[in-house]
């Protein structure tokens, strides 16, 4: 069964609008999860842009709650994550001045950083994951460096599909990618701009287990609300 994380920050985003308390992401974690999402997903940017370390730690500390945590390789970003202890992680890249994630990690110029953090965590027992882009190296590096998990940047992909443009190359990078890291032993996730064409798209490859959906999911429920639209993809990816 395929399942659906639900990204939350922009909650936060609405939220810190106003520089109040309302929305309030706490709240809105529990009401997504009795809504049927399979985990939660938030990220601490090194901006504090959305989501606070408050935040982070009270939601992280609901009961029956999954969490999964995106994190640089900041120093002080990781220190924060082990404090909070979500139950997983998520190292994505991160530019200060980018409006949202531009594409996968640089696996190899960060290789020796991401390995160390990866371990650090693993002995804490939280399961571990890398922000990656649809290629064959990228998913050999993220074996190497001993991931449980990828999760394939579907930018592109999902930019393609709203544009009608021809999604066929891309399509087959990120199946041949998701067939390879399946075949290592590596769980695959995939997010990043899906709305629900290109999700129901990406259900065709079965060795994607996880979709994690954000922006998409919070502007289409100011329309018809966040039960709604939780229920319409947890049917797409059944």
């Amino acid at each position: 069964m395929k399942r659906l994380g639900v990204n939350i920050d922009h909650i936060a985003t609405l939220r810190n609008a106003r520089g109040e308390l309302h929305p309030d992401p706490f709240l809105a974690a529990k009401f997504v999860k009795n809504q049927g999402a399979d985990s939660i997903t938030i990220h601490l940017r090194e901006d504090r842009r959305h989501i606070k370390d408050l935040d982070a730690k009270n939601i992280c500390s609901i009961k029956n709650l999954l969490v999964n945590l995106e994190i640089s390789i900041k120093e002080e970003i990781v220190k924060n994550a082990l404090k909070i202890k979500p139950n997983y992680i998520c190292i994505v890249p991160e530019n200060r001045k980018e409006i949202t994630t531009e594409g996968g990690l640089n696996l190899k110029k960060n290789k020796n950083r991401i390995k160390k953090i990866l371990n650090i965590f693993k002995k804490k027992k939280i399961r571990t994951s890398l922000f990656i882009n649809p290629s064959s190296k990228d998913v050999l590096l993220a074996k190497e460096l001993g991931t449980d998990c990828i999760e394939i940047h579907t930018g592109r992909f999902a930019n393609l599909v709203k544009s009608k443009k021809n999604i066929n190359n891309e399509f087959l990078r990120i199946k041949k990618s998701c067939k390879l890291a399946h075949d290592y032993g590596i769980e695959v996730h995939a997010g990043h701009g899906l709305d629900y064409k290109a999700t129901k798209i990406l259900t065709k490859i079965k060795e994607i287990e996880e979709f994690n959906i954000g922006h998409f999911i919070i502007g289409e429920s100011i329309f018809f609300g966040i039960k709604s639209v939780i229920k319409k993809f947890k049917k797409i990816i059944k």
